[in-house]
């Protein structure tokens, strides 16, 4: 095999790949959630060195079973309750697949009108679908991640502060960036990488109950730096926290942003997509006040990895900020000021097609498809915390309007320290089983697992099992202690 594959070779090998990848969604039950590979397996199976000569693609389907699968955690498992759900839809495989078979990088307009203008139709119906205020309309785009949704938000937001001068000669005097104790790790990072520095986020005070952001210390706050000759850049509010899926108040942070003149970039993550639900688009309140918004399809909307969509309500300063135009990329339709190119949009030049997979599971779900997945999520979490309350040897948190829940058993008669221990080796058990797949979280001090609903396979037998099972290594572990 040492020429290019033959398109009869392609159709042969590509149903191959099709029925192969088929077949494992059908049997993914059957593996253990969490990979039991210990460390170097994996690169054990491998062979050292590449061969000289080709091979047929039998041999890596061969490989896939025997060194790829015992060392993959099964994501699409419907008893993977860790982190939240990264959705892999038999649609959205089909669209990536689309995308990967055309080849098309679409930096620019030019190298692609279709993947430009598709990006721009598929964002707008995702901000019908989600009813998300009119100035984001015809200003989305699709990124990898939150993570770099919320870097060019805070390219765009310091490039308005600071009138553009970083960007022509570096960071000068302090600027600050405004999270709580909540808020995702990515926007630390996000500074660092800025130049910002991790040392100049400032951290707004949480409710204690709620573990919403505080408005009135976010107002002091800001009041303080610039008093102290500091430029606030911009301040980030979540919709449904990573940790808890706590839910900051973004109307009045918004009108403390405005008050202050500083940009407010509203972190949906993970619970945006629920506001395909009407009942649920309470999430929404105070979005007219953010300059921007995002929310990822590939975690609870059905899309797999990656998609990110990023909203701005003005995308002048991002694309001041980010747009830098050589010679080899000057073209006449980039010229002409009648098109998008959403290379000026993110931090790499290059673009993949992502619009395929998000436009193939939209047009396959429809509206109300979308809403049954999101309510089938949001239902089996519900059912799981009646469960646990209902048990007085579990307790539960009140605050799951989504797919998690957290929880932790009581431990009668052990102290704090102890039982957070207690609680980590009874995670820790499980997971080892196989069975399923939790993670953890602190709250207020003390340790609780998480387990986020939401996978297109998990049904209620699913979640049911997961739930017996816990209570079971409980009980164990507590005769054990005793």
């Amino acid at each position: 095999m040492t020429g290019h594959m033959t398109p009869e070779e392609f159709r042969r090998y590509g149903k191959q790949v099709i029925d192969w990848i088929a077949d494992y969604q059908e049997k993914v039950e059957a593996h253990p959630v969490l990979s039991q590979a210990r460390p170097g397996d994996v690169l054990a199976a491998l062979p050292e060195h590449p061969p000289e000569r080709g091979e047929g693609f039998e041999a890596v389907l061969a490989d896939m079973e025997r060194a790829v699968i015992p060392g993959v955690t099964h994501w699409q498992h419907p008893s993977f309750f860790a982190y939240f759900p990264a959705n892999a839809s038999g649609p959205a495989i089909l669209g990536d697949l689309l995308s990967s078979g055309l080849g098309v990088q679409g930096m620019l307009w030019a190298t692609s009108p279709a993947c430009t203008e598709m990006e721009t139709r598929v964002a707008d119906w995702t901000a019908e679908l989600l009813d998300l205020p009119g100035a984001f309309r015809g200003h989305g785009v699709i990124q990898d991640s939150a993570s770099s949704a919320c870097l060019v938000a805070i390219l765009a937001a310091l490039h308005r502060a600071t009138g553009g001068r970083p960007a022509r000669e570096g960071l000068d005097g302090r600027h600050t960036l405004y999270v709580s104790s909540q808020t995702h790790s990515s926007l630390e990072k996000a500074a660092r990488i800025t130049g910002i520095g991790a040392g100049n986020v400032r951290v707004v005070d949480v409710d204690s109950g709620t573990l919403a952001m505080d408005p009135a210390h976010l107002d002091a706050l800001l009041a303080e730096d610039v008093a102290a000759g500091a430029t606030p850049v911009l301040v980030c509010a979540t919709v449904g926290t990573t940790s808890t899926t706590a839910v900051d108040p973004v109307r009045e942070i918004g009108e403390v942003c405005r008050r202050h003149g500083v940009w407010l970039h509203v972190d949906a993550a993970y619970a945006g997509v629920a506001a395909v639900c009407p009942e649920l688009r309470w999430i929404n309140d105070g979005l007219e006040l953010a300059d921007s918004y995002a929310t990822n399809p590939h975690k609870w909307l059905l899309t797999n990895f990656d998609c990110t969509l990023l909203w701005l309500a003005d995308p002048e300063p991002m694309t001041e900020a980010l747009s830098i135009l050589p010679e080899y990329l000057r073209n006449q339709a980039s010229s002409s000021g009648e098109v998008v190119d959403y290379r000026d949009w993110q931090i790499p030049l290059g673009r993949r097609f992502r619009a395929l997979k998000l436009w193939s599971v939209i047009r396959w779900y429809g509206a109300e498809g979308l809403r049954e997945h999101v309510r089938t999520g949001v239902g089996l979490a519900a059912r799981l915390a009646e469960w646990i309350k209902a048990d007085p040897a579990f307790e539960v948190r009140d605050h799951h309007p989504f797919g998690l829940v957290c929880f932790r058993p009581r431990w009668a008669g052990l102290p704090g320290e102890e039982a957070d221990a207690a609680t980590l080796a009874l995670m820790e058990r499980l997971n080892a089983s196989g069975d399923l797949y939790l993670t953890h979280t602190r709250v207020g001090g003390r340790v609780v697992m998480r387990m986020a609903i939401g996978g297109p396979a998990t049904g209620e037998r699913h979640v049911r099992a997961a739930w017996d099972r816990i209570r079971e290594e409980a009980r164990h572990l507590a005769g054990d202690a005793r």
